[in-house]
């Protein structure tokens, strides 16, 4: 008796074609549940140093009826939810508020250009302002990173929450404090 016939059975009972697939399938099995890929340890995590920094915000074109009672939520709450690419980061703190003046160019008569305030009435309750965040974050080789996944870079739009404002601003400055 041949141990393969001429059907491709071995010993007239199973199939090689039959047998290799139950291989593939047999390893496939062990690679799923003993070999599922590279895991995220807690050791990559602790290499990283965790340093505050300071983050700066530019808001242009906050449309606001209220600002100095914005300015007072700022004051009294201090904390805000901060927003990177539509993912929340966690919350920061509010160190400081800066109002930018909004101003218009005017030619004067000798040829010169003034910047001068904007007097239109519709302006009045637009601002522009530099808000000062601090938080902690993680310092790798790319940068900074907030809440173990959200890089801070600048020029990277940011969106705040609070109890009584949402708006987005754009980070111009990121400092790691010693």
């Amino acid at each position: 008796m041949k141990i393969i016939d001429s059907k491709g059975r071995i010993l007239g009972k199973v199939s090689i074609l039959d047998i290799g697939a139950a291989c593939v399938i047999v390893l496939v099995i062990i690679g799923i549940f003993f070999f599922p890929g590279t895991p995220i340890t807690q050791s990559i995590v602790a290499q990283t140093k965790v340093k505050p920094i300071k983050v700066e915000v530019l808001v242009r074109g906050l449309s606001v009826a209220d600002f100095e009672g914005l300015k007072q939520e700022f004051a009294t709450e201090k904390t805000a939810n901060i927003v990177i690419r539509n993912q929340p980061a966690g919350k920061v703190e509010i160190k400081s508020t800066q109002l930018l003046p909004r101003t218009t160019p005017v030619p004067q008569p000798d040829g010169t250009v003034k910047a001068l305030p904007d007097p239109r009435p519709e302006v009045a309750m637009i601002k522009d302002l530099i808000l000062t965040l601090g938080g902690k974050a993680q310092i790798t080789g790319n940068g900074a990173v907030l809440d173990n996944t959200k890089k801070v870079k600048i020029g990277m739009p940011i969106q705040l929450e609070g109890k009584n404002y949402d708006f987005n601003g754009s980070v111009i400055s990121v400092r790691v404090q010693d």
